[in-house]
């Protein structure tokens, strides 16, 4: 069985604003019908969902850090769009500030015990989820994760972030070997510095210019360049970029 080039039914986990959201509106333009997941911005992913080209979308909530959520959320995506799943789009994530040198440590303790539980552990219980769907179902399916380049550049205010998007590109990695005879291909994309509305301010103030400089485009990337990307990764011609970290970041931090 070949995987349709639209028409799919994709989940996107974290959509209601940001990346999310443009990631979202990615696939309804391309004539897929897409669940909308949000935690607990439900006016912002209401705004999602209107926004969105097409018919036949969904809303589901949940706190993915909880399994018995998690399962909720992916049976309930797959039941709103006609009891199937085809596509998992994983960008539901925290980014929360606590550098090593001045966080007192109960804050520490709490804030990387909340980076585990949502950006691996939640993207470890949704992915194995719609696998098994998709797997039940016979059908192929395609998996795309949201890393980042914090995952290999470094991030030294936010290293819970930083190591929780490496543990999710090993993820991806894993789930591309153990699934690929299934026909279900796993990829991820490591994205840069890109603009949403929770950083616009920093790209004004006073490190705005620093952080532009990163890249010697002179500019941060676009939601819709990050979410062009993972477009193709879920599209019937990338099955051979399974395993794969796709870099998006404008040349700001190179790897070989």
């Amino acid at each position: 069985m070949n995987l349709p080039a639209s028409g799919r039914s994709v989940l996107v986990t974290g959509a209601s604003r940001g990346l999310g959201r443009a990631v979202a509106r990615a696939f309804a333009a391309n004539g897929d019908r897409v669940a909308v997941h949000y935690g607990s911005r439900a006016d912002e992913a209401r705004a999602t969902l209107a926004s969105l080209d097409g018919t036949g979308h969904v809303l589901v909530s949940g706190d993915l850090s909880d399994p018995a959520a998690a399962e909720a959320v992916v049976s309930g995506a797959a039941e709103g769009l006609g009891d199937r799943l085809d596509v998992l789009v994983n960008n539901a994530a925290v980014n929360l500030p606590h550098p090593p040198a001045t966080t007192p440590y109960e804050e520490w303790v709490e804030l990387w015990q909340r980076h585990v539980s949502v950006n691996l552990l939640g993207t470890a219980y949704v992915s194995q989820l719609a696998a098994r769907r998709m797997i039940a179902a016979g059908a192929p399916g395609r998996i795309v994760n949201i890393g980042s380049r914090g995952a290999f550049r470094g991030e030294p205010d936010h290293p819970a972030y930083g190591a929780t998007k490496a543990a999710v590109h090993a993820l991806g990695q894993s789930l591309a070997i153990a699934l690929a005879p299934h026909g279900i291909a796993v990829a991820s994309v490591a994205p840069g510095f890109f603009t949403t509305e929770r950083v616009a301010p920093r790209l004004t103030g006073p490190e705005g210019a620093a952080i532009l400089a990163q890249s010697p485009f002179g500019r941060v990337a676009t939601p819709e360049e990050i979410a062009a990307a993972v477009l193709w990764l879920a599209s019937p011609a990338a099955e051979w970029a399974s395993g794969t970290v796709l870099d998006m970041n404008g040349a700001s931090h190179l790897r070989t």
